[in-house]
């Protein structure tokens, strides 16, 4: 019996399973990144959020947002061991999760597009070209966090028509000083920007609207992609609730880039367990 997890930013999904023909079980919890919290918070969450059995487990396989490095991995790992009674822990990245759901075995492009957004160059079985996201701040292309950020720029700037930001602001009930206060000062700036763009959704029937989407999406492929050789003659496959939510815009984004899309899947859950359950590790 192994346990998988998949980690964003935003939330984390846990799913046992013990093999191709069992029904797996899962529960979600917070998101968990080393980069935003230390190894007492993830003891934490896990404590006061984690509700399947904590094992015994042949194995974990652990994927989450900001498992980069040896360190930050081991600041996951730490917590993890002192929670489960499992046999062996890795810790991987979320890009390794998505590459793995998406290509397989097989080689192939993989992107993540959702609270935040990251890709590769995957050769089937490792990582071997990478495109640092840089986060929401200086990266992060087509991510639901910068999608936020352009959009509640937008509002405060009136850059948007008058009835979108009308709109916005019945919706919502905040004032601008509420916004800047959450962005500036509160923790997880990225949850909360990441949170509007339900309000996008809704929304892409006005052409600035859809603008601001299809431009974000097209700095996606241009600033990653394109950075990619494979990309010429690859599919670009996508994993997340943004791609999953705006299929049509990426879509027609990635065509006017000069890319081809392939698989685009709402979460990598799906796709890893069945990594693992036929490759047996």
């Amino acid at each position: 019996m192994i346990l998988v997890a998949d980690s964003g930013s935003t939330k984390t999904t846990w799913c046992i399973s013990g093999g191709p023909d069992t029904e797996e079980m899962c529960c979600t919890t917070a998101g968990i990144n080393p980069f935003l919290q230390s190894p007492d918070e993830i003891s934490q969450t896990l404590e006061a959020e984690f509700t399947l059995q904590r094992g015994p487990y042949s194995a974990i396989f652990f994927y989450g947002a900001g498992c980069a490095n040896p360190q930050k991995n081991e600041e996951v790992r730490r917590p993890l061991g002192h929670f489960f009674q499992a046999e062996r822990i890795y810790v991987e990245s979320d890009l390794m999760a998505a590459a793995r759901s998406l290509c397989g075995n097989r080689p192939g492009i993989a992107a993540i597009m959702g609270t935040g957004s990251n890709s590769c160059y995957y050769n089937g079985s490792k990582i071997v070209r990478h495109v640092s996201p840089l986060g929401y701040i200086l990266g992060d292309e087509g991510s639901g966090t910068v999608l936020g950020r352009k959009l509640l720029s937008d509002v405060l700037k009136n850059q948007l028509p008058e009835q979108v930001r009308e709109d916005f602001y019945k919706k919502y009930r905040l004032e601008p000083a509420e916004i800047l206060e959450h962005v500036y000062r509160k923790p997880f700036p990225n949850r909360f920007m990441a949170r509007f763009t339900h309000f996008l959704a809704e929304h892409t029937g006005n052409p600035a609207v859809y603008r601001l989407i299809s431009e974000s999406f097209s700095e996606f492929f241009n600033r990653n992609i394109r950075q990619y050789p494979e990309a010429e003659t690859m599919p670009v496959n996508v994993t997340g609730s943004i791609g999953w939510h705006f299929k049509d815009i990426l879509v027609r984004s990635a065509d006017e880039a000069g890319f081809s899309t392939g698989i685009i899947t709402r979460a990598p859950m799906e796709g890893l367990l069945n990594y693992h359950n036929e490759n047996k590790t």
